[in-house]
């Protein structure tokens, strides 16, 4: 046995000797492999007695077992050895120049956003956001929809399972579908006058070309004692001239009607399509940009708001579809597929001013 044990103190001085990986191998292959060391040890057990065979087959079998563990410890050493050698030589000084690769643009998304919230920055109006996930209460009751108002039906909400411990509305869990949530959480938190837009993403169940699964909106509220229709036609007129740049802007606003409003409208901005192009300005044609209104007094009611001493009015706006007719973007798809190619048609630099 003493022959073992001067053979275990060779291969282990000789495996914590190895400065690399492939050095390690060759010792593997020295001890272990088909010729190696051990293994021609174990070619002997044959012409040995069996009492001897036995106790010599135990001994080389844990002196495989324990030359295999240094080498695979001895491995695990220098593999960690060279990763520290790389991290430290492999460096990227991140303060140098990105040039010349290609500078990052700002997505027409947020472009819209920031511009639309400095339009009405300069009327007054400040920016609130609020939850993307909703309770029935928020998303529906207080904005006045029915019990058995179709936008409460699961092939238009995404709906999400009922908290747990609580009952009938209150246990209801929804992705908002619209903005007008923030309008609630506003009113009830803030006391009149109030005076603010809200842009966020909200989320329907519904995907084709003018139509995607989750979208962007900003809504505009405002609450006081004396706001009437007049206010709103002039705050609405003024903001679509500003941002298509348009200054004769004929406009329009048709009867119509959502469930938070009472008058409500929406608004067409003249536009013309001839020759197959759209020209937003004087023309023959008309364009619905947005949906408005005077907010219903039971909304005011559901949030706290004396609807007799205040009254306001309110108005949404799909942000995509008034970027696609400012920039002339044909698919709504396009938005949300992060093809470079199209950011940097489509995208501004960040320097660019409105």
């Amino acid at each position: 046995m003493s022959s073992l044990e001067a053979l275990k103190k060779e291969l282990v001085a000789t495996v914590k000797a190895a400065n690399d990986i492939p050095a390690l191998e060759e010792i593997r292959v020295t001890a272990l492999g088909k010729k190696g060391k051990v293994t021609d040890m174990m070619k002997t057990l044959g012409g040995l007695d069996p009492e001897q065979r036995k106790q010599m087959g135990q001994a080389l079998n844990q002196l495989k077992d324990e030359i295999t563990a240094e080498i695979e410890s001895r491995a695990a050493l220098l593999k960690n050895a060279a990763l520290d050698k790389r991290l430290q030589e492999e460096k990227s000084d991140i303060t140098l120049s990105p040039r010349p690769w290609p500078q990052g643009t700002i997505h027409p998304i947020s472009r819209t956003v920031e511009e639309v919230s400095a339009i009405f920055a300069e009327m007054g109006f400040s920016v609130s956001e609020g939850p993307e996930i909703e309770d029935d209460f928020h998303n529906f009751t207080a904005l006045n929809f029915p019990s058995g108002h179709p936008a409460r039906q699961m092939h238009d909400t995404f709906y999400l399972p009922d908290v747990t411990g609580k009952t009938g509305d209150e246990a209801k869990r929804l992705l908002r579908t619209h903005t007008s949530t923030v309008q609630v959480h506003v009113m009830q938190t803030q006391k009149p006058p109030i005076r603010v837009i809200i842009p966020g993403k909200t989320y329907r169940s519904d995907y084709d070309i003018t139509h995607t699964p989750m979208f962007n909106q900003i809504e505009g509220l405002l609450i006081d004692k004396t706001a009437h229709m007049g206010h709103l036609k002039g705050c609405l007129i003024e903001f679509c001239k500003r941002f298509f740049e348009v200054d004769e802007l004929p406009t329009r606003f048709r009867p119509s009607f959502f469930p938070f409003t009472e008058p409500s409208a929406e608004m067409d901005i003249g536009c013309s399509r001839e020759g197959g192009e759209l020209r937003i300005g004087t023309g023959k044609d008309w364009l619905e940009i947005l949906g408005c209104g005077m907010v219903h007094p039971n909304v005011l009611q559901n949030c706290g708001i004396d609807p007799n001493e205040y009254q306001g009015f309110a108005f949404g706006m799909g942000v995509e579809r008034i970027t696609m007719l400012k920039y002339g973007i044909p698919d709504l798809r396009t938005f949300f597929e992060s093809d470079l190619r199209w950011l940097q048609h489509y995208g501004f630099g960040p320097m660019e001013n409105f």
